[in-house]
């Protein structure tokens, strides 16, 4: 029996809580090398998040195939994982992009001006679309019409709760912004405590399809006009759709924005490693997309989607072998 720990703090001595958690023992084709490292920690994001139910599963399929303990961390998100990355509490891990962007050149505004370079790119995992939801009998059905409301955006550190304050603003609405975990914020939805819950991340939120089992929801689309605005801004972003039943509550296709995820290692993995926990994943895709429907997006020719951030040379060999080419720009040799 291992522990999962909840990282509940972003700098210095991160306060956790720590539950149980069984690690699946190693039953995969591998026996570990020994240049390895003993377990790997991969960071994800909080309960009711896709990051969350995608986490557990590759944990459980490298466990398996690598033959060492994969243990899955739930943190704050896409900005925690890069931070945990850098300081070496976690040697994997999951972010977007647009975040993935900020932290490599330094731009984000919770990087400080520094510069998170430990990190390399692995596999893409799939889109991550912008998504607003309302309880039907709000009576919302506007972005505009959260001006002067209560909105949850998810973690702090997460993906909606780096972009969402922003979109708002260049939006010209005005919110009182809330953050928590997904469960929590759905419950604060339901409690009348907050008007809307707007976000950034895979579909389908697992916390927004167990809310709609208690009460029907409404998904509030950005307008055409409004998309151009925020791409324009926000260059990292790219047209995304949730299609329709992806949700109880979604009867027609959710045309939106997103921005791509991708799995991260540390540079100092081996490149055996590496090359082996990249094979390993694209031969159990099913097992994730079983986990997660999400996860059809976790193909090797996504990696396109990746245009600045340098893969792992393990990772190199690996799209190499099977043709898949690699710019001379994205592919260093150590």
């Amino acid at each position: 029996m291992g522990r999962r720990e909840f990282i509940t703090t972003l700098g210095g001595a991160a306060a956790t809580v720590a539950w149980p958690l069984a690690i699946g023992t190693s039953s995969g084709v591998l026996a570990a090398n020994p240049n390895w490292p003993k377990s790997l920690t991969l960071a994800t994001a909080s309960p009711g998040g896709v990051y969350y139910v995608y986490g557990d599963t590759l944990a459980q399929i490298l466990t398996e195939k690598l033959g060492i303990p994969v243990n899955p961390l739930p943190t704050q998100g896409p900005v925690h994982n890069v931070k945990l990355l850098d300081n070496g509490t976690a040697q994997l891990g999951m972010t977007t992009m647009g975040v993935g962007l900020q932290g490599w050149n330094g731009t984000g505004d919770w990087t400080g001006g520094k510069q998170y370079r430990n990190m390399r790119a692995l596999f893409p995992m799939y889109d991550t679309p912008f998504q607003a939801i309302v309880l039907r009998r709000s009576g919302i059905t506007t972005l505009a019409q959260l001006d002067n409301k209560r909105v949850s955006v998810g973690p702090k550190a997460g993906t909606g709760g780096t972009y969402i304050p922003a979109i708002l603003k260049l939006l010209g609405i005005s919110a009182e912004i809330s953050y928590g975990s997904f469960e929590a914020m759905a419950t604060e939805l339901f409690a009348g405590r907050d008007d809307a819950f707007a976000t950034l991340t895979g579909a389908p939120v697992p916390a927004f399809q167990a809310a709609e089992a208690n009460e029907p929801l409404a998904f509030i689309s950005p307008s055409s006009e409004q998309i151009e605005v925020i791409r324009k801004a926000v260059p990292e972003f790219n047209l995304s759709k949730i299609a329709a039943g992806t949700y109880r509550s979604l009867d027609k296709d959710y045309v939106t924005f997103g921005v791509y995820n991708f799995a991260v290692g540390r540079t100092d993995l081996p490149d055996d490693l590496v090359y082996q926990l990249v094979k390993a994943v694209y031969e159990n895709q099913p097992r994730l997309v079983t986990a997660t429907s999400t996860a059809s997006g976790t193909l090797p020719q996504n990696v396109v989607k990746d245009t600045f951030l340098p893969f792992h040379p393990g990772a190199v060999r690996y799209y190499r072998e099977i043709g898949i080419s690699i710019p001379e720009a994205l592919a260093p040799t150590n």
